[in-house]
């Protein structure tokens, strides 16, 4: 089983309303709950460790994430209001406003999760959840305490304008990024991360350096670039579609690459030493493809198995 570590919030989504104004839609979003839906999609075995609100947009949140064969016996219930991320899109691109204060998933605390499914073997970490304290600390504990002998990824996935002790963020960050066997970042992450690095490569070397098995750059319709210790390098192609926005973008490639080194039977810390280009290059085409059909729908809706094999829109 794979484990998504992480928020669960509810992204209103600009929306036209049936007066002829501009209203907002609600929404299920948060990285690793796109993620985990991506993947429950997918087919693969996953469940979701994160605090969900017993208000209603957490039941709203319970009932996407169960439409999507999500498992929820790792995910604390409690009393406290749902984070809310307004979007304006720019172009496509999302910006976000975040209402978060006293929140389900920012007040998140280390002794309010369940214990972790017996099956979890592959940890995923990442958004907004490893910046927002106190919940950012639980899930640096549960990574200290259970990630030992699983698979570990970490997406950054960086919100600038939620960092308000940037010499904290950057070291709680490194020491979950040195657990990690998949670091997963934007190019705008990596530039955040290492804004003297000259190219991706310079920057990808120096997170190789932390100890991963594989460091992938996404770089949105540029493709993906992925490197190993040995200083391969493994490109693909974004496949060409109309974009309806890039909303959880990220967190689907994230879960189509999970899903491809799943199935190739690749996901665990020995087989991801031993990771050969061409194996890697078929994970990453195929989450690139996963993640271009999301793209080409409003909102964050990932691909069902079954549309994998339809043509793409173009």
């Amino acid at each position: 089983m794979i484990l998504c570590c992480g928020e669960a919030l509810i992204d209103m989504i600009p929306a036209p309303t049936s007066g002829g104004g501009r209203g907002f839609l609600p929404q299920p979003g948060g990285g690793a709950l796109n993620t985990a839906i991506a993947l429950g999609r997918l087919g693969q075995s996953v469940g979701l460790v994160t605090a969900l609100s017993i208000d209603m947009f957490g039941q709203q949140l319970a009932g996407a994430l169960t439409a999507s064969h999500v498992d929820l016996s790792g995910a604390a219930r409690v009393d406290r209001p749902t984070t809310l991320a307004f979007v304006q899109l720019r172009d496509g691109q999302p910006e976000y406003a975040f209402y978060d204060e006293n929140s389900a998933g920012r007040m998140l605390g280390a002794a309010e999760l369940p214990p972790l499914p017996e099956a979890a073997e592959t940890l995923c970490f990442g958004g907004i959840s490893l910046a927002c304290e106190p919940g950012a600390d639980a899930y640096a504990d549960l990574l200290s305490r259970h990630g030992a002998g699983r698979v570990v990824l970490i997406d950054p996935n960086i919100r600038p304008a939620l960092v308000r002790d940037q010499a904290r963020y950057r070291d709680r960050l490194g020491m979950m990024m040195a657990r990690a066997d998949i670091l997963r970042l934007s190019d705008e992450d990596l530039g955040w991360l290492y804004p003297e690095a000259p190219d991706l490569r310079t920057g990808a070397r120096s997170l190789l350096a932390l100890g991963p098995a594989l460091v992938v750059v996404t770089r949105g319709a540029e493709g993906a670039e992925g490197y190993l210790p040995d200083g391969t390098a493994v490109s693909v192609p974004a496949p060409q579609v109309t974009v309806a926005d890039t909303v959880g973008a990220g967190d689907t490639f994230i879960a189509g690459l999970l899903a491809s080194l799943s199935d190739q039977g690749l996901l665990s810390p020995a087989s991801l030493a031993r990771l050969d280009p061409d194996q890697l290059k078929v994970a990453m085409t195929h989450a690139a493809r996963v993640a271009a059909i999301a793209v080409s729908r409003a909102g964050s809706n990932p691909p069902w198995a079954h549309e994998l094999a339809m043509p793409h829109p173009s």
